[in-house]
């Protein structure tokens, strides 16, 4: 990928309007992870499909560095996080496990902690941005992979996915967050079932829990990816921006929550961008916006 340049709409089947094609900016952000833009649309994907996308240190560092470039990247309204080949993310790669890398000798625990701290802010940098965030769970979707998908706005999935926590079969307790999110998205009774019973979750049993928004037989799902992640990159970016910054407030008091929301709203309906999309609707067209 080093130098190559591609497009998003070439890769996720041409879903993306020809008014909105540009070339995509390729930056592989180290060979785990890529990083590319088509527009208002950036796209990250994990690297390691002969690992089934499983996290080292190296891939982690990566992932960091992409998710840090994408949220700060103001051309950017919209963001994917996929994986390469047949996974989204298996989560640790027990093979390093199983070589003690994950506890290097004679460095002292808190050490440790701080490392996996760090990388763990990839997961409130999905949740907490203005980016609109998008999981495309592609394949099998397990441990630290979960909780990243669970950090992002949206996750949708190719019937081919599977979910798992994974932890505790592995000895290991739960991090990027997965345990405060999957309460959140699901509620805690089941959350608690999810990470104690470890079970495998079928695409159509995460659509029927609520944990993703659809599904899509493998053949469909890059272009149907791609239509949503266009659509909603097409909306006010104002407005699109003010209700990810609505959710990401709470939890707070609910009077705190409708002060927040009337200055917002009100903010919003002050744009160019509010009265074109009153005009566009009348007039039975697509509204043309400008983001202010």
């Amino acid at each position: 990928m080093h130098g190559d340049r591609v497009t998003l709409t070439d890769r996720l089947g041409g879903a993306i309007s020809d008014t909105a094609r540009h070339d995509a900016v390729s930056d592989t952000a180290g060979d785990a992870v890529r990083y590319e833009t088509d527009g208002p649309v950036g796209r990250l994907t994990l690297n390691r499909p002969g690992q089934r996308n499983s996290f080292t240190d190296e891939l982690l560092r990566s992932l960091l560095r992409a998710v840090e470039r994408a949220v700060s990247d103001d051309t950017v309204r919209v963001l994917l996080l996929t994986g390469s080949g047949s996974a989204f993310s298996v989560g640790g790669d027990l093979n390093e496990f199983a070589a003690g890398k994950f506890r290097p000798e004679g460095v002292p625990i808190t050490a440790s902690v701080e490392r996996l701290r760090r990388f763990m802010h990839a997961s409130e940098l999905l949740r907490r941005s203005d980016k609109v965030t998008i999981a495309a769970v592609n394949g099998a979707c397990a441990g630290a992979g979960f909780s990243i998908a669970a950090a992002c706005d949206i996750r949708v999935a190719s019937t081919d996915a599977v979910f798992r926590t994974s932890f505790l079969d592995a000895g290991l307790s739960g991090d990027f967050g997965g345990t405060w999110l999957l309460t959140r998205l699901l509620g805690e009774a089941r959350a608690r079932e999810l990470y104690l019973l470890n079970d495998k979750i079928t695409a159509e049993r995460a659509q029927n829990i609520g944990l993703v928004s659809w599904t899509e037989a493998p053949e469909r799902f890059g272009v149907r990816v791609s239509v949503l992640a266009a659509s909603l990159a097409g909306k006010a970016p104002i407005a699109l921006q003010a209700i990810k910054r609505n959710f990401n407030d709470l939890p707070i008091d609910f009077a705190d929550a409708c002060d927040l929301e009337a200055r917002r709203q009100i903010e919003c309906a002050y744009t160019a961008d509010a009265v074109e999309a009153a005009r566009a609707f009348l007039q039975k067209r697509q509204p043309v916006y400008v983001g202010g």
